[in-house]
């Protein structure tokens, strides 16, 4: 006798087919239009967008620390996210491999691939 096939189910067969994985994007607010536009050519329509602060160092986030902070920390940065297939995680590393070698600044986009082990 089978089994009913569970919502779950058929994610997790869909995730499997298209070799889904969760892409974490990191940006300086400078080149926020910049990694749309990247994100747009390598055909990642969906994702999540959150406004952070970055540092580099642990003395930044030291001098943050107090109630009344006389300057600001970090730097103002974008973290993004999208659940996309990895033919597109590909076009968009090779684009910011690129974008990234003409860059005349220290704060290059960075980007991870997480593989997606478990789902809900």
């Amino acid at each position: 006798m089978d089994r009913p096939v569970a919502r779950n189910d058929k994610l997790g067969e869909v995730l499997k087919k298209k070799k889904m994985k969760l892409l974490i994007v990191t940006v300086v607010e400078q080149f926020e239009k910049e990694i749309l536009r990247l994100f747009k050519k390598a055909n990642i329509e969906s994702f999540s967008e959150s406004h952070i602060d970055g540092y580099k160092n642990p003395t930044s986030m030291v001098r943050t620390a107090s109630w009344f902070p006389s300057e600001k920390g970090g730097v103002e940065s974008s973290l993004f996210f999208s659940f996309t297939e990895e033919e597109n995680i590909e076009i968009l590393f090779s684009l910011i491999r690129e974008f990234n070698k003409n860059l005349e600044t220290n704060n290059p986009i960075k980007a991870v691939v997480v593989p997606i082990e478990k789902y809900i």
